[in-house]
């Protein structure tokens, strides 16, 4: 399970009870609030392994880059038979840390912008996966409900049914491309997260999972997933009159000496404006949960390849034309395009790079060049059009060390096209879902 890209970050959100938080709650949108963003890599995250190298974080990422578009396959979810928080990536998504009922429990979960269920592991627990912290017991909650079938709520997501006899409880089964499953009664319950302001924010009454069969590719420094997709039972979603539907975030480059953690905002923090910003249409389509853009062309240099043309695998690729023809993720760590589309581009990149081609060690990247150093290097800059907004990436942003003397390309071939977050990092990323926008800033993460 990749993310951040569903790559990096863990939002860990203290969280505080009482009536005075209730009060913040309602003026959260008038001020905002901002979280911080730790790297799964980094040592302050709990997945941290001291042994690795920096190459071989970046190889593990770039491993779980890949396996994750299983994930974000729009047709691989089916039945199977204003906060402030810090991020921590794990296994390609965001681990949040969520404190959730009254008296408070805190969660572990991945935050995973492919999918909206939020979940954790419930007693009791009759098919779950081994987890560091004690498994969440609902009767100790005197906030916890569950759902009846036949409510609203009960259709929110797509996957439930419903037991025998009187009272019958809304209960679900959600599973992922990755083969990770989850199984249990779909419950409310009052989710609290801190912020970095020390102001906690309560949301009372949130949809969840309370999962009894659970399993996949999880380890036990997670509890469940937090969905923060685009779909009407993600944790967005839910928050959506508190925040405005607007967040953002601001990663920090993976090779950053500087020890600043990336941030992630809500609410009014979240507004992005001001010189350098552009701005694009965010795509409504089905599958909801997943944000979708329209790519027009990527130029390389003052080369500009159109996306558009006959696919080399038959049939015609995703042109501009297409009301949204590919996702921004932040929990995906690569950029992938359709494969001749791919092809147009490194050749327009190798024609401009007089650099030695050397292969990837991890024989994970398509190009790559020998380059001890980053100073002075003539990169030729990346630029993805989307509609009414070009974005200009930096060589730090289309180019990614693998080895003391090997850089390679960010941008790789895929069965679909995911805007992934090595291209995002340093620049301020908005969205704007109530009114289907996007806007990219360029800024120095580390100073914001």
């Amino acid at each position: 399970m990749e993310s951040p890209l569903k790559f990096l970050y863990l939002l860990s959100f203290a969280v505080i009870l009482g009536c005075s938080i209730l009060r913040e709650s309602a003026a959260a949108p008038d001020g905002g609030f901002t979280v911080e963003l730790v790297h799964r890599d980094s040592p302050r995250s709990p997945s941290y392994n001291p042994a690795d190298t920096p190459y071989q974080r970046i190889a593990n990422a770039i491993r779980r880059s890949i396996s994750r578009v299983s994930r974000l396959d729009p047709n691989a979810v089916k039945p199977p038979g204003t906060p402030s928080a810090e991020i921590v990536s794990s296994n390609g998504a965001y681990i949040m840390n969520v404190s959730l009922g009254t008296p408070r429990v805190t969660i572990v979960g991945i935050a995973d912008t492919g999918s909206d269920l939020i979940w954790t592991q419930c007693k009791p627990c009759t098919d779950c996966f081994k987890q560091a912290t004690p498994i969440f017991d609902p009767s100790r909650s005197s906030t916890y409900k569950d759902v009846s079938c036949g409510t609203s709520l009960c259709s929110l997501i797509d996957q439930t049914s419903c037991g025998s006899g009187r009272g019958r409880l809304c209960q679900y089964s959600y599973s992922y491309g990755d083969r990770s499953y989850t199984g249990g009664n779909l419950a409310t319950e009052t989710f609290t997260l801190g912020s970095t302001s020390g102001r906690p924010v309560s949301f009372p009454g949130l949809l969840f999972g309370c999962g009894h069969q659970n399993g996949g590719n999880f380890d036990e420094t997670m509890d469940g997933i937090i969905g923060l997709g685009g779909g009407a039972a993600s944790l967005i979603t839910q928050m959506g009159r508190a925040t405005g539907g607007k967040f953002s975030y601001c990663l920090v480059p993976l090779n950053s000496e500087s020890g600043q953690s990336s941030k992630l905002n809500f609410g009014a923090n979240a507004v992005v404006a001001g010189r350098g910003t552009v701005s694009t249409p965010l795509v409504q389509k089905q599958p909801d949960t997943f944000y979708y853009l329209i790519l027009e062309a990527v130029s390389v240099g003052k080369t500009r390849i159109e996306f558009t043309s006959s696919s080399s695998s038959g049939g015609l690729r995703p042109s501009a034309a297409d009301e949204g023809n590919i996702i921004i993720d932040s929990g995906t760590t690569l950029t992938l395009l359709p494969q001749d589309f791919y092809d147009e581009i490194e050749a327009a990149m190798v024609e401009q790079v007089k650099l030695t081609r050397v292969s990837d060690p991890s024989q994970l990247l398509s190009l790559c060049y020998e380059a001890a150093t980053d100073a002075g290097l003539r990169i030729p800059p990346v630029t993805f059009h989307f509609r009414g907004a070009d974005v200009v990436l930096s060589p730090g942003n289309s180019f990614v060390r693998v080895a003391d003397n090997i850089i390679c390309f960010t941008l790789n071939p895929g069965d679909f096209s995911i805007y992934g977050n090595l291209a995002q990092m340093n620049f301020l990323v908005g969205y704007d879902t109530q009114n289907n926008k996007l806007s990219f800033k360029p800024v120095d993460c580390t100073l914001h």
